[in-house]
């Protein structure tokens, strides 16, 4: 098992008044984890149920292993999506709960879920209503790691969990990923957190693809520009200008596009430091105002 590949072409998504996707063409490669940015109401929700086969999109396509998901029962058998609000039987004990996504995964690996039952500290005595908000969290991520399906998305499975919590799933996520790969989609705000585990980011906005594009070139595509106004004036002539900020005779420009070998050349000679940009940032850049 190496995951299946998701790819979406014009795909829109209509909901009586409200276009929650529109025109939205991605690809989510095979055996890969992928980041799924935005902001509230962006359409990442939408999306991940559409990928999922849990609703069936208004126009346009949803392939998963390059076959509809839609009302067919192989292919929703090898996605498990688990979203921050649950999705399990809140009156029936944990044990049940795990019993129950045993019978419906063909993957699951019960062995594993005890372990990341005792990892988070959950009894499988309780039942899900008794658990706190973070305890919730932790549950759906037993199940979404457990499950071991070939693709595996999360929604927001953070939000009610503390940052020890936090940073013991994307440990527990990583290290199994390198033991069975599969295709596992992040949506996620923390993106500072995670950003480090994405092969692929893709970022909506407003309902339409902003960006989706590999991790490794988004980061280098973004860059800050440090030194005197002139010089990063000349030398961004061309680049999407992203902020400015100015502190006496010295400016910081972050910006976003191809930064060759001639002008990295001429910001040497003229004095201009050029660092990284952190992907939160590039995020919170891009799906502003005017920069969109």
């Amino acid at each position: 098992m190496s995951g299946l590949s998701i790819s979406t072409e014009h795909l829109g998504v209509r909901f009586k008044d409200t276009q929650a996707l529109q025109d939205v063409s991605v690809q989510f490669d095979a055996g890969a984890i992928h980041g799924l940015l935005g902001r509230n109401g962006s359409g990442k929700t939408t999306l991940l149920s559409t990928i999922a086969a849990l609703r069936r999109p208004t126009s346009g396509a949803v392939l998963v292993g390059g076959e509809d998901p839609f009302e067919n029962e192989r292919i929703m058998g090898d996605i498990c999506m688990i979203r921050e609000s649950g999705d399990v039987l809140t009156d029936e004990k944990v044990r049940t709960n795990l019993d129950y996504f045993a019978d419906v995964r063909r993957y699951w690996d019960a062995d594993y879920a005890g372990e990341l039952l005792e990892a988070f500290e959950l009894s499988p005595k309780k039942r899900p209503d008794k658990l706190s908000r973070g305890q919730r969290s932790a549950l759906g991520v037993v199940l979404g790691l457990a499950s071991r399906s070939p693709v595996t998305l999360f929604d927001e499975v953070h939000l009610g969990m503390d940052a020890p919590s936090r940073y013991r799933f994307y440990d527990l996520l990583l290290a199994d990923y390198v033991e069975n790969p599969r295709t596992i989609v992040l949506s996620s705000h923390l993106i500072s957190e995670i950003e480090q585990l994405f092969a692929g980011v893709t970022i909506l906005h407003s309902g339409r693809v902003l960006l989706n594009a590999d991790a490794e070139d988004l980061r280098a595509r973004g860059a800050s520009l440090t030194g005197a106004a002139e010089a990063i004036t000349d030398l961004t002539a061309g680049l999407q200008v992203l902020s400015t900020q100015t502190l006496g005779p010295t400016q910081q420009t972050t910006v976003f596009g191809d930064l060759d070998p001639d002008l990295r050349r001429r910001a040497k000679e003229s004095g201009v430091e050029i660092g990284p940009v952190p992907l939160q940032d590039l995020f919170v850049h891009l799906t502003s105002g005017e920069n969109r």
